[in-house]
C-alpha cells in the first residue's frame, strides 16, 4: 500500500467559498479544562485539539479558505493552529488566517456569532467569495462540506442550515426546526423547553448543528440589518436565522452517513460528553474513524518516539487494553484499560488507569489507581493516589461532576504551577 492520504481536490465551488470557524467560546461547563484556555483548543484523542477536526473537515472538503475567530483565552489555540495549519500556500489563494477579537466596531468585543461576523465585514470582503460557511470550533466529527455546498447551490437556498437527528430530551441545548417535505424550515427554535418531535418519528428532534452556508451578499446584508436592530442579541440561531424564515429559503440539509443514518457527531460541551467522545475511540470498531486515509485528521505533534511498553511481570505488567496510548508515552510495568493517553505520558509500575482520559504530559507515580477520570495536561499524580473511588474524598482536592461522577483533576488542583502554557 503506498504510505500517503488523498485528499478532495479543489473544484470551482470550494474554491469560491470562505469557511469562518466560531473558536471564541468559553465552555464554561467544561470546568477547569478551560480555565487557561478556549474550548476549541482543549486536547483530545490523544493528540489532537477539538479546533483540528472542524479544519481538516474544510482541508478535506476542498475549502482552502479559512478564517478562525478567536476570543477567549485565545493563546493556545492561535499558537496551534499557527503551528498546525501552516502548510497552507497563500500565492495560490490557500490560507487559514486567523481572526481574533480586535474591537474593530465601536471598541465592543464579539457579542454573539453573528457580530463576530460583522465585526470583520471588511476584511470578509477583501476576500470576495461567492458563498460563506459558517462553523462552530467546538464539535467532533468528520463531514464533507462540499455536498452540503452542492446542494445549497442546486436548491437555489439563501441560507442551508447543517442538522442532525437527537433525542428529544437531548435536543434542549440546540436550535430545533421543523421542515416539509422538501426539507425547507418552517420553524426555527433555539433551545426550546419542549422540542417538536420529527413528524413519524416521536421522540426524536432536528437539530442545527451550528453550521450555515450562506450565498455571500444575502449573508452581508442581513448582518448589517441584525447589527442596526437595537433589540436583537446578534447571534445566528436566535436572531437571523427565525427572522427569515417566512420570507426566504432556508433548507435543512440531514447529516448522515452512507445508510441514510445520522452519522457521527458529538457536541463535547459537557465534561461527560467530552470524556464519552474519547471513550468512543476506544471502540473495536469506533463510529469515528481516525484511520481513514481518505479523510486525515490533521494536526501539529513534536517529533516523540513511539509509545513504549514495559516489565512482564505477574502485577508489573506494562500493557494497554482497548486502549488509544499515542506518541512519547512510556508504560513502566502500568496497566492501561479503556483508556485515551495522550502524547509524553509517563505511568509508572504498579498503577491501573481505567475508564480514564490523560491528556499530554501527565506523569503518573506508583502504586497509582485512576478510574473514570480526566487528568489535565501536566500533572504530576504522586505515588500512591487513588483517584475516582471515593466521591467524598475526591471532592475534598478535586471536581467531581455532579451528573456522570467523573473526576477531573488539573494542576493547580494538586498544588502544582498555576501559570504556564497549555
Amino acid at each position: 500500500m503506498d504510505d500517503f492520504t488523498q485528499i478532495k481536490s479543489v473544484s470551482g465551488l470550494t474554491r469560491s467559498t470562505l469557511a469562518l470557524v466560531l473558536a471564541g467560546g468559553e465552555g464554561s461547563r467544561l470546568r477547569a479544562l478551560t480555565q487557561w484556555r478556549a474550548k476549541p483548543a482543549v486536547p483530545f484523542g490523544g493528540k489532537y485539539r477539538i479546533i483540528d477536526f472542524v479544519l481538516s473537515n474544510c482541508v478535506n472538503s476542498g475549502i482552502r479558505q479559512i478564517g478562525v475567530l478567536t476570543q477567549y483565552k485565545s493563546h493556545s489555540l492561535i499558537r496551534h493552529v499557527q503551528l498546525a495549519w501552516n502548510f497552507m500556500r497563500y500565492e495560490i489563494g490557500e490560507f487559514v488566517e486567523l481572526l481574533p477579537a480586535q474591537q474593530r466596531i465601536d471598541k465592543g468585543w464579539y457579542r454573539g456569532t453573528a457580530d463576530a461576523l460583522y465585526q470583520n465585514l471588511d476584511i470578509l470582503r477583501r476576500y470576495s467569495p461567492d458563498y460563506v460557511l459558517v462553523l462552530g470550533g467546538d464539535h467532533i466529527y468528520t463531514m464533507d462540506y462540499s455536498q452540503m455546498l452542492i446542494e445549497h447551490v442546486r436548491r437555489c437556498a439563501d441560507v442551508t442550515i447543517g442538522c442532525i437527528e437527537v433525542p428529544v430530551a437531548e435536543a434542549r441545548g440546540f436550535g430545533v426546526m421543523s421542515v416539509n417535505e422538501q426539507m425547507r424550515v418552517e420553524r426555527f427554535t433555539e433551545k426550546p423547553a419542549s422540542p417538536e418531535s420529527i413528524p413519524g418519528k416521536p421522540g426524536v428532534a432536528l437539530a442545527s448543528m451550528g453550521i450555515y452556508i450562506f450565498s455571500t451578499e444575502f449573508l452581508f446584508q442581513k448582518l448589517i440589518e441584525d447589527h442596526d436592530n437595537p433589540r436583537s442579541s446578534n447571534d445566528f440561531g436566535k436572531d437571523i436565522i427565525p427572522s427569515i424564515i417566512n420570507s426566504h429559503h432556508v433548507l435543512a440539509y440531514p447529516f448522515q452517513n452512507d445508510q441514510g443514518e445520522p452519522a457521527y457527531w458529538r457536541d463535547v460541551g459537557t465534561l461527560e460528553s467530552y470524556w464519552q467522545a474519547n471513550m468512543d475511540l476506544c471502540s473495536i470498531v469506533p463510529e469515528l474513524n481516525l484511520y481513514d486515509r481518505s479523510w486525515p485528521v490533521w494536526t501539529y505533534q513534536a517529533q516523540m518516539p513511539p509509545a513504549k511498553f514495559t516489565f512482564d511481570d505477574e502485577g508489573r505488567r506494562g500493557q494497554a487494553i482497548d486502549s488509544m496510548v499515542s506518541a512519547g508515552c512510556i508504560v513502566s510495568g502500568a496497566r492501561i484499560k479503556r483508556s485515551v493517553v495522550s502524547s509524553g505520558c509517563n505511568l509508572h509500575s504498579y498503577s491501573e488507569i481505567k475508564d480514564s482520559v490523560l491528556l499530554p504530559n501527565v506523569d503518573v507515580g506508583r502504586h497509582c489507581s485512576i478510574n473514570r477520570a480526566i487528568i489535565d495536561k501536566g500533572c504530576i499524580i504522586p505515588p500512591g493516589t487513588r483517584i475516582g473511588h471515593d466521591p467524598v474524598e475526591d471532592r475534598k482536592r478535586f471536581h467531581v461532576d455532579d451528573d456522570s461522577g467523573l473526576v477531573l483533576v488539573t494542576p493547580d488542583m494538586l498544588g502544582q504551577s498555576l501559570h504556564f502554557t497549555r
